[in-house]
């Protein structure tokens, strides 16, 4: 099984401060740069550095983006990379320029080429740099190669700055994650108690509160990468559980439907005792899933995982046995086929987020 290097414990419950800097990410982010910013302040003011505004440029351009512990290293090696390419390069560009101007700009020509050409790899970041770098180094007046490495001299040091203060409590992507996959299966849980409620005479209006549930799905797509990272869950463990979730979206939205087709259908939905226990056991397992990635316990999430299992087989059961029967409605018949494949879906992403928290199988 292979360690992250990050070493984040996946069973650790979730602390009211966790929860409390999740829900105020922006706020603290904006603290982190504001105090960042003037500490850097100080430094070079003391220090009396020359062209002392690029650390400060480098440290909000650098600072800008969340920086999620599972990106924090890798981006700091590629702000490095950057800017210590970018100085080389303008630098010559300016050894360059003493001798003859058209062969500087063929050169520099050349450089922009480069980082034009890298910001479509992998590596875009460390490519930008590359061209931040290479232009603030090579307006230097020509020859003035101390100016250049003084520049260059500045952006790194903004560079190490802004690494250092944004490796302090940094934002920990498996923490968010957590977070937004709790929410989405408490919101898929408020859908489901709405959607199909003996309480509710009319069809309710849930187009909110799906958008919002396609939201935090679409949300959670950007945090695969970090938190495999920190983890060590593979990438494909996680990807799993995004296509499930997107799957059960779509699987609820036609239950829906088929539910509210017709009163008559409604009526024999409602008055099933499988499908009732399907529905009761559906809502727990949500809940209890969602209770696991905030306490980091999946034991009764695996309990409710085998209970699942058994609940598929009653269906399969009851829909041969009313294969062909004319009083049963198509609509009751595709309920209960999607009721399976839901049951399948949900068994599965239980399976899935026990392992995630228990650092079985699905390490990368």
């Amino acid at each position: 099984m292979k360690k992250s290097i990050f070493a984040v414990r996946r069973d650790k419950a979730l602390t009211p401060v966790e929860l409390y800097a999740h829900q105020r990410y922006r706020i603290i982010h904006g603290i982190r740069i504001a105090v960042a910013f003037v500490l850097t302040f100080l430094i070079i003011r003391m220090a009396n550095l020359p062209d002392h505004s690029w650390p400060l440029i480098t440290l909000v351009v650098v600072m800008g983006p969340i920086s999620f512990w599972g990106n924090v290293i890798p981006r700091a090696f590629e702000r490095m990379a950057g800017t210590v390419t970018g100085a080389i390069l303008g630098i010559i560009a300016l050894h360059i320029e003493m001798y003859s101007l058209p062969l500087m700009l063929v050169w520099c020509g050349c450089a922009a080429f480069l980082c034009g050409y890298l910001t479509m790899s992998k590596r875009p970041y460390a490519a930008l740099l590359i061209g931040i770098t290479l232009a603030v180094v090579s307006s230097a007046p020509a020859g003035d190669i101390q100016t250049a490495l003084w520049r260059s001299t500045n952006i790194i040091l903004g560079c190490i700055l802004a690494m250092f203060f944004t490796s302090i409590y940094p934002q920990r992507a498996f923490i968010h994650w957590r977070i937004q996959l709790a929410t989405f299966l408490n919101d898929f849980a408020k859908v489901s108690a709405s959607g199909f409620s003996w309480n509710i005479l009319s069809r309710p209006n849930l187009t909110k509160l799906n958008s919002r549930i396609l939201g935090n799905v679409v949300k959670m797509r950007s945090l695969i990468m970090p938190v495999s990272k920190e983890t060590g869950i593979s990438k494909n463990y996680l990807d799993e559980i995004q296509s499930i979730s997107r799957d059960m979206i779509a699987t609820q939205q036609l239950q829906v439907e088929a539910h509210w087709a017709s009163r008559g259908s409604r009526f024999l939905i409602l008055n099933s005792r499988s499908l009732a226990e399907v529905q009761k056991m559906t809502q727990q397992t949500l809940q209890v899933l969602a209770h696991a990635l905030y306490e980091g316990n999946p034991s009764p999430a695996a309990a409710n995982s085998e209970r699942l299992n058994d609940i598929t087989t009653e269906l399969h059961e009851l829909l041969l046995a009313h294969s062909g029967d004319e009083v049963v409605e198509s609509a009751v018949h595709g309920y209960v086929w999607l009721s399976i494949q839901l049951a399948i879906k949900l068994e599965r992403l239980s399976t899935i987020i026990t392992e995630a928290l228990t650092e079985q199988k699905c390490a990368a």
